[in-house]
């Protein structure tokens, strides 16, 4: 989800699957939904809310797009970008404010892993 001034301007879900497209996260497509929204592929002054932490793919396009802010719950040890690259300080001419919501970590990866398994019950 994608909040620009306390208001929601995108939000997407992960269709990789369904698609059969590598770069279908749900960062990727709330990026370019805002994208379109804004008119513009800056989004300065915009948070990105995600449940897990992006991977590097979409590191390097929340960077790229002028993200403020991005918020995560759980970190990502195997596969995240946002804390591998250390976005926060990077070399390139914008930086993005990493914030992982360590305090419920257990909770939400708790909350996460029961969602998918009760979504791969279904398929």
């Amino acid at each position: 989800m994608i909040v620009k001034d306390n208001k929601i301007i995108s939000y997407a879900y992960n269709t990789r699957e369904h698609d059969q497209i590598a770069t279908h996260h749900a960062e990727i497509k709330a990026i370019e939904k805002a994208n379109k929204k804004l008119k513009s592929w800056r989004l300065d002054g915009c948070d990105l809310y995600v449940t897990k932490e992006p991977c590097p793919m979409c590191a390097g396009a929340i960077v790229n797009a002028r993200i403020k802010n991005v918020f995560f719950a759980v970190k990502d040890v195997e596969n995240g970008g946002i804390t591998r690259f250390n976005i926060s300080n990077s070399t390139m001419n914008h930086t993005t404010n990493a914030v992982w919501l360590n305090e419920y970590e257990d909770e939400n990866k708790n909350i996460i892993q029961t969602f998918f398994k009760e979504k791969r019950k279904k398929h």
